[in-house]
């Protein structure tokens, strides 16, 4: 895992002050990592622009500016005039150096983002937005510097689109937004000039990494079923139950270990692995996926038990009496049922899109009132959070946006919880793995439910 800061200015303020360093050696040592990426990605004598703006974002790029003009055809545009004092001497040392200064873009090999950074908070003109489509049109391969200009938590519509992201010093929030996935490209993290572990501070939002994944292998070979746990998945025959939901999250709590599981209630055909129970027999199960209109009748059966609620359970009003009453919870909604959720528990009354903009503090804010429910906001850029602790997996590929995909996480979290996994481990290593599994399919649109719970048996 990877710490993730909302932002990273205390920590340059503490790395300046405990390790006596300055703005200049951090701007020093932006500008060799951004000179050793670019060195990885072309060859010298490449046509390279670099597209500063007036702040210290600015700064780091006329400072990689002095140190390539005679390795590269580099050409350098002021999108500003320098106006923080380091962009200021920067901009001089690059005169003095002999940097060519353009007043346009053309196609080139590599354009190097240096306008804006993690530090700007103000609207985008029409002129800036011009340059962003331009700058997006004119370099075959494209860095940001820190942050592609124009990504953050409220997307104004247009924004730098980069195949490389170097992050300066450490992992800022705003990368990981849902609209910033097709943005950022590949994200890297650049040193300024301590170590990793002497810059950073402990953080409560992670960044989950396939190596984090822990599967459910079994060791033991003197073994029966009743040591991988039993789970039960209630389903209605109220109006609009599909019951073919039900039936993928048991086909993949199967695939992912569980030792037995059966679905109450319903009259579908099942396949031959799942069984079928009259009343609730597992402390763990799963409801909601295809289960038509709740109501408290549903959620009488489930109290007392651990339970993994998605879909259909984000738009019953009967859940927040339910939440009072119960904690040993993990909630599944994709963002249009939290912004349910929200407005169901009184904490907020959004669009969709308001709820997506600022998603981790809505996440945070729900989980400061129910503490110790673990919630998965399922999208692009998953996030998994209980109490103050929020984590992200950026791994899952785009071809999970196909119905069923969101069933199989559901049944993939109850088999761990039924092999005994604590609910907030369950439901980062069930993320991490239904991401893996995803990434074996290797169409953006051919993914397949059945596909995806082979692919989880083969990780």
């Amino acid at each position: 895992m990877q710490n993730i800061y909302k932002e990273t200015g205390v920590l340059d303020k503490r790395a300046i002050e405990r390790y006596f360093l300055s703005e200049e050696i951090l701007c020093e040592n932006a500008s060799i990592a951004l000179k050793e990426l670019l060195s990885k990605i072309t060859h010298k004598k490449s046509l390279v622009y670099i597209i500063c703006g007036g702040g210290n974002n600015g700064a780091d790029g006329l400072a990689l500016a002095r140190k390539i003009s005679s390795d590269y055809l580099l050409k350098v545009y002021m999108a500003d005039e320098p106006k923080t004092p380091l962009a200021k001497q920067e901009y001089l040392r690059c005169k003095s150096a002999g940097v060519e200064f353009v007043r346009k873009i053309y196609k080139c090999d590599v354009l190097i983002d240096c306008l804006f950074g993690s530090g700007f908070r103000g609207e985008i003109s029409p002129q800036t937005r011009e340059l962003i489509e331009a700058m997006n049109q004119s370099g075959r391969k494209k860095i940001a510097c820190d942050m592609p200009s124009g990504v953050g938590r409220f997307f104004k519509g247009v924004a730098f689109r980069a195949d490389y992201t170097l992050c300066m010093g450490a992992l800022k929030l705003d990368l990981f937004s849902e609209w910033a996935k097709d943005y950022v490209g590949e994200i890297l993290t650049a040193p300024l000039g301590i170590s990793k572990e002497n810059y950073e501070i402990p953080s409560n939002i992670k960044l989950l990494e396939a190596k984090d994944l822990s599967l459910p292998y079994r060791s033991k070979q003197d073994t029966h079923k009743g040591e991988y746990g039993t789970l039960n998945i209630l389903t209605t025959e109220n109006e609009g139950s599909k019951g073919g939901a039900s039936v993928l999250s048991a086909l993949s709590s199967i695939a992912f270990g569980v030792g037995k599981v059966s679905i109450v209630g319903g009259r579908e055909v099942l396949p031959y692995e799942v069984m079928r129970s009259e009343e609730i027999g597992s402390s763990v199960v799963l409801f909601g996926m295809g289960a038509g209109v709740v109501g408290e009748r549903e959620f009488s059966k489930l109290h007392s038990k651990t339970c993994v609620l998605d879909a259909d359970v984000f738009y019953s009003q009967a859940l927040k009496d339910f939440l009072a009453q119960n904690s040993e919870l993990v909630l599944t909604p994709h963002i249009k049922e939290f912004a349910s959720l929200l407005r169901i528990c009184g904490i907020a009354d959004l669009s969709v899109e308001e709820v997506k903009a600022k998603r981790d503090e809505l996440l945070l804010e729900f989980c400061s009132l129910y503490p110790e429910v673990v919630v998965v906001l399922k999208g692009a850029n998953t996030l998994i959070a209980k109490g103050s602790k929020l984590y992200i997996c950026t791994l899952g590929s785009n071809n999970l946006a196909k119905g069923g995909s969101g069933d199989i996480l559901a049944g993939m979290i109850g088999s761990l919880l039924a092999q005994g996994e604590d609910r907030l481990k369950a439901s980062t290593n069930a993320i991490l793995a239904h991401a893996l599994a995803s990434q074996k399919i290797k169409t953006s649109y051919g993914l397949n439910p059945m596909d995806l719970i082979e692919a989880v048996k083969y990780l």
